[in-house]
């Protein structure tokens, strides 16, 4: 691996909106780290993927939601490479439920692995950022973190918790040259909306003023915006939602 390219852990890269997450940042020359926690053959496939884009490519086990792991996984990163330079945190889950029915394990569960991991894996990649004097730290968050959304109180909580972290991070990190964003994706087309019935995925399309869902590539681009031509945006929320909140 050349000493100059860059590095980019992607948590949660096996599937879905982080895997293509790591394939665009792959094909902007970067080496990348495919972060799962039990789809192992699936992170195979995506770090064959980027290996096919020619660059190197890193498929690590670790369940964010544990500080020990999420420490871990970037201690294992800095050791076999020397450098981190984009930290993408965007590992997340779902336990959708009314507060009549949620449970406490499906508050924690939702809590410590969509916004704990956050800080775990942030708090684990700023000495090294910090060393470097260079940094770019983005943080999926979600529409649903600035609107709420019916069955969905330990999601937004967890979303809406990123956007905050995000701000604070930004502030405190910002003289070291390192950048702190969230991107707030709205409806897109992933094995979690696939779930959805048809019926109720179409009342979702009617509230999208675009009329459609939007695509992983299309958060994806921006991700790989921030992570190499946004050197002077800091502390922000992008937001990806084809206008489903403004």
């Amino acid at each position: 691996m050349s000493q100059a390219r860059q590095v980019a852990i992607v948590t949660g890269s096996s599937r879905g909106i982080g895997r293509t997450i790591a394939l665009e940042l792959a094909r902007r020359g970067m080496s990348i780290v495919v972060n799962y926690h039990s789809s192992e053959s699936e992170a195979q496939g995506v770090a064959s993927e980027v290996c096919a884009l020619g660059v190197d490519a890193l498929c690590l086990q670790a369940n964010v939601a544990d500080p020990d792991q999420a420490r871990g996984l970037v201690e294992q990163v800095h050791a076999q490479w020397g450098r981190v330079d984009v930290m993408v945190n965007n590992a997340g889950i779902t336990r959708d439920k009314t507060l009549r029915k949620l449970t406490d394990d499906d508050w924690l569960q939702v809590i410590n692995t969509n916004l704990g991991s956050v800080y775990y894996c942030t708090t684990a990649v700023m000495p090294i950022m910090i060393e470097q004097n260079y940094g770019r730290i983005i943080n999926i968050s979600s529409y649903v973190g600035q609107a709420g959304n019916f069955g969905q109180a330990n999601y937004g909580a967890s979303k809406g918790g990123i956007i905050a972290f995000t701000k604070t991070a930004a502030l405190e990190l910002a003289r070291y040259g390192i950048t702190v964003n969230a991107i707030a994706p709205g409806f897109t087309e992933t094995e979690m909306l696939s779930k959805v019935s048809a019926e109720v995925q179409e009342k979702i399309r009617a509230r999208i003023p675009m009329g459609r869902f939007g695509k992983p590539q299309e958060v994806a681009k921006v991700v790989a915006f921030i992570a190499t031509d946004a050197d002077y945006i800091t502390g922000q929320q992008i937001n990806v939602n084809g206008g489903v909140y403004m």
